[in-house]
């Protein structure tokens, strides 16, 4: 059984190895997969609990503000009821007044605050309980006053009342006397935080922090919060803090995402009380909202992260079993350049792609055997220039379009020819024209590129092979053949005399499908008609 050879790999080798390459891009497609499934199930359990959050805070406000609206309606119906059995001769006996309001008060626990009569004039006639300050009090410019005093009845704007001072609700009613005049105006004080009104939303905010309600009087652009400290008052956002509030002050109700005056992403939903005007806002901040999102997103990463290891580990098994016979077969071709082994076949393990390939390298391996001895007889330099000569520009040129066809590239080849030469070679003599060619040959080697190939096929003709030429193969040939003809603008001064050499340039472009005859054809044909059109140009084909 013949010996195995395995070539070790350096960590350089291994960077560019195909196997390398191979694995990193199903790496990357596998990367690719978890990303974009990632991110679909992140979009989708956001949209759908987006939609269930949405209705959960849109059903937890409309229930809040139908309780308010309960509850106010039936102070309303109270307060009416109160106004129309209270009898109208009291009004000019406070004493009395005051009496038959203690005993209405003591009676029910609506409204938690109080209840007070005021004079047309908007000071205070009568009421229970009363507090210092209160009876001097000057009320004509209330809301609630006003109403009464025109013969409505209103839910006033909240305001501080009380011992202590606390956020407390006014309604109120017109007392009128049989002929439809306003007498004196009946106010009942409820306060917010008081059992059976609000006292169960600030026990919820309280007892629930992440989550909070609100209760807004756009009319009066009060804001009503709910948390640890109690129940405040405050003013409304300004206009464009938060979109979904000013939408909802225009009128919107319903449930939306949005960014509140404090800057945090919540999921709000607003409810109208039909009976006052006001609306109320139930949020969730969207970090709780989809924590689940973010808890899935870490378990789909984790998952992800396995899976690639898993899979790498896998590959690189799988791709080394599969490349072994190619390792090998690199082995003995390097071991090969090396003289350790004498030039022989590679066996052929599978009649596969990489089999073909070393059935390809063993036919150039005989290829090589048989034309070995004449190519030691072939010089492969210009004797006069030291540029590579016709045999070395036709390995060249095949070995360029070999790789132009695997690479699907473009090969330029320039040929070119110098004007002016035979005259300075009949007047100044053949060492004068050998000495022009050598400073010719230096100035061509100083402009073309390091991946070019610069040859002298005879006489005054010269080669460039062009590869590498990018994208605008066709503009960058041009280029080169420009600078040719710039390198030999600035005459030259040979024994004495100053001459003046040109050049005219036949390009011709092929691909991996072009031979190399073909181009250097090509080529001739079109220097003919540059030089046929004054010289000192160039001209381009493609084979």
């Amino acid at each position: 059984m013949p010996k195995k050879y395995y070539l070790p790999l350096k960590p350089s080798k291994i960077l560019n190895s195909i196997v390398t390459r191979l694995l990193l891009v199903a790496l990357c497609i596998v990367i690719l997969g978890a990303v974009v499934r990632e991110y679909a199930l992140t979009k989708f359990l956001h949209e759908e609990l987006s939609a269930i959050v949405e209705k959960q805070q849109l059903a937890l406000a409309t229930y809040v503000a139908h309780d308010v609206d309960r509850k106010i309606t039936q102070r309303q119906a109270l307060i009416q009821h109160l106004g129309v059995s209270l009898p109208i001769d009291l009004i000019a006996q406070p004493a009395k007044l005051r009496a038959w309001l203690k005993e209405h008060y003591e009676y029910q626990v609506l409204f938690s605050a109080g209840l007070f009569i005021f004079r047309p004039n908007g000071q205070l006639l009568a009421g229970y309980p009363v507090h210092q300050g209160q009876a001097i009090a000057d009320y004509s410019d209330r809301d609630y006053f006003q109403a009464g005093r025109a013969g409505h009845s209103l839910v006033g704007r909240p305001e501080m009342s009380g011992v202590p001072q606390e956020p407390t609700l006014p309604i109120s009613v017109p007392i009128l006397d049989e002929a439809g005049k306003v007498q004196a105006v009946l106010v009942g004080l409820t306060a917010l935080a008081a059992p059976g009104f609000m006292e169960l939303l600030l026990k919820k905010n309280v007892d629930n922090p992440v989550g909070w309600v609100k209760i807004v009087l756009p009319k009066d652009n009060v804001l009503v919060t709910f948390s640890a400290l109690g129940l405040t008052l405050k003013s409304t956002p300004a206009p464009g803090i938060n979109a979904l509030y000013d939408k909802a002050i225009a009128g919107f109700r319903g449930a939306g995402l949005t960014i509140n005056s404090e800057g945090v992403e919540v999921v709000s939903a607003m409810a109208s009380v039909p009976s006052t005007g006001w609306f109320v806002v139930a949020s969730l901040p969207s970090k709780e909202a989809f924590s689940l999102v973010g808890r899935v997103q870490i378990f789909l990463i984790k998952g992800a992260v396995g899976a690639i290891f898993l899979f790498a580990i896998l590959s690189s098994a799988g791709l080394y079993i599969v490349f072994r016979h190619l390792f090998h077969a690199v082995a003995q071709a390097d071991r090969m350049t090396r003289d350790e082994i004498p030039l022989a076949p590679i066996p052929v393990v599978y009649n596969d792609e990489i089999g073909h390939l070393i059935a390809a390298f063993n036919r150039l391996l005989l290829k090589l055997d048989e034309n070995q001895a004449e190519l030691k007889r072939i010089a492969l330099h210009d004797p006069l220039t030291g540029l590579p000569n016709r045999a070395f520009l036709a390995a060249r040129l095949r070995q360029v379009l070999a790789l132009a066809k695997r690479q699907h590239t473009v090969v330029a080849l320039l040929f070119m020819d110098l004007d002016g030469f035979k005259y300075i070679n009949d007047t100044l003599g053949h060492e004068a024209g050998d000495e022009v060619l050598r400073q010719v040959t230096k100035r061509f080697s100083s402009i073309i590129r390091q991946s070019d190939t610069l040859a002298r096929i005879g006489g005054d003709e010269f080669i460039v092979v062009a590869t590498e030429l990018g994208d605008n193969a066709e503009d960058t040939a041009h280029t080169i053949a420009a600078k040719c003809i710039d390198a030999l603008s600035a005459p030259f001064f040979i024994a004495g005399e100053v001459c003046v050499v040109g050049v005219s340039i036949g390009i011709a472009l092929g691909g991996g499908e072009s031979s190399s005859d073909e181009l250097l054809l090509a080529a001739d044909r079109v220097l003919y008609q540059a030089k046929k059109a004054g010289r000192g140009r160039y001209m381009a084909c493609r084979v």
